[in-house]
């Protein structure tokens, strides 16, 4: 069972013996060997049924302009790291794998700060309250002031932070490998709180992000859990498994929630690897609905409906009342995809060789592809009122908008 455990005064951070350590270390690699399956670095053998799809040619009904680029810093092409833009409504916030942090002007692309942290950076940024908070993939955790970048705290969970943290009125919100989501002081850094949920001895490398909502911080797990904790004292409020493992081997009973869940009014939305696309109520957790559908990368909402994008590279769209499927798509199979994210009109997804894609989110057809760069996109885009904001695995920040006609 979940348990919330207390900071101890003389060790606050746990430890794990060198042979847990290990095992968790295969673990992760053969999970990033299951990430990296259609993403051609084991050949690009035509009869590879994991090849990833051609592009094919098609009219746009959608133009799309580059509005801005600007250069955050090194690229991890290979790490795949949950690195993406974050933003607090005037400024766009990023970060690179050599310890980069800065911030941009959102609607000219002016950088405004930038400072080196000296950490091998790997989630985040995430902003609220005027911090800037990341986490590395060594354990550390810091705070920025949003306003001039400047250091305001670090420390160490004693596990890699592979997600975005979340940021509230007065704490931040870490999720570590290691199972443990860490509420930290946003004055200082200390901890308050920690719970604890089981991890698998194999799991798909990466984590999900944690979500604060009003009182309740809300998280997947690699256990196929979705739980919801007080955000103030970390008490369980409620710890649903969504995802059950099935299957004979350890492989086929992967069920990791690495997706961020989406929170919507009273409902909360999460989809597993091997899993399920599911609605939760978010008072009791209560599985409102669910459909079988396999994801590591996420799902993006609007007002009526929720898109994912499978491990396979199906786009799929349904209703979010219901889970009723609205639409399918199979062209961009094996493209390694980003979760979607809604755009004027459309539904957009990066992938491995830096194309943004745009489909009618109604009916699902295609309206506009882009290029931001060479470079794997990883990160969801970011959409900030009529701009999408993608960070490249190269380190590039690329703002998109819709090239509308000027009016006379």
């Amino acid at each position: 069972m979940p348990s919330v455990l207390a900071p101890s005064a003389s060790r606050p951070w746990s430890t794990t013996s060198r042979p847990a350590a290990f095992a968790r270390a295969v673990a992760a690699l053969v999970g990033l060997s299951v990430l990296l399956q259609g993403c051609s670095w084991f050949g690009s053998d035509d009869d590879d049924p994991r090849r990833p799809a051609e592009l094919v040619d098609f009219t746009p009904a959608l133009k799309v302009r580059e509005a801005w680029s600007a250069g955050v810093g090194g690229g991890n092409d290979i790490l795949r790291l949950a690195l993406g833009p974050a933003s607090d409504g005037s400024r766009i916030f990023a970060a690179d794998n050599d310890g980069r942090v800065a911030a941009f002007d959102a609607q000219r692309g002016k950088r405004l700060w930038r400072t080196g942290t000296d950490l091998p950076l790997a989630g985040g940024p995430a902003v609220g309250s005027d911090h800037v908070v990341t986490g590395s993939s060594d354990g550390w955790v810091v705070s920025l002031a949003a306003s001039d970048g400047h250091e305001e705290w670090r420390v160490n969970v004693a596990s890699e932070v592979l997600a975005a943290p979340a940021v509230g009125p007065k704490a931040a919100y870490v999720r570590t490998v290691d199972g443990k989501l860490i509420a930290l002081d946003l004055a200082d850094g200390r901890q308050l709180w920690f719970a604890q949920q089981n991890v698998p001895r194999l799991s798909v490398r990466g984590t999900g992000a944690p979500v604060v909502d009003h009182n309740l911080v809300i998280c997947g797990f690699d256990n196929g859990r979705v739980a919801a904790y007080d955000a103030s004292e970390g008490s369980v409020v409620w710890d649903v498994l969504v995802d059950p493992p099935s299957g004979r081997t350890e492989v086929e009973r992967l069920a990791d929630i690495n997706a961020t869940v989406v929170v919507i009014g009273s409902d909360v939305y999460s989809v597993g690897y091997q899993g399920r696309l599911s609605a939760l109520a978010r008072e009791s957790g209560q599985i409102l609905w669910s459909v079988e559908f396999s994801s590591y990368s996420g799902i993006g909402a609007d007002l009526n409906n929720l898109y994912a994008s499978a491990d396979t590279g199906e786009l799929l769209a349904v209703e979010r009342a219901s889970g009723r499927e609205l639409w399918r798509r199979g062209d961009l199979a094996f493209r390694d995809l980003t979760a979607p994210t809604p755009f004027a009109g459309s539904v957009v997804v990066g992938d491995f060789e830096g194309y943004l894609h745009f489909f009618d989110a109604a009916s699902g057809e295609p309206r506009a592809r882009v290029r931001a760069d060479s470079h794997r996109i990883t990160s969801a885009p970011l959409v900030v009122n009529d701009t999408l904001y993608v960070l490249t695995d190269g380190g590039d920040l690329v703002a998109f908008r819709e090239d509308r006609p000027r009016e006379k």
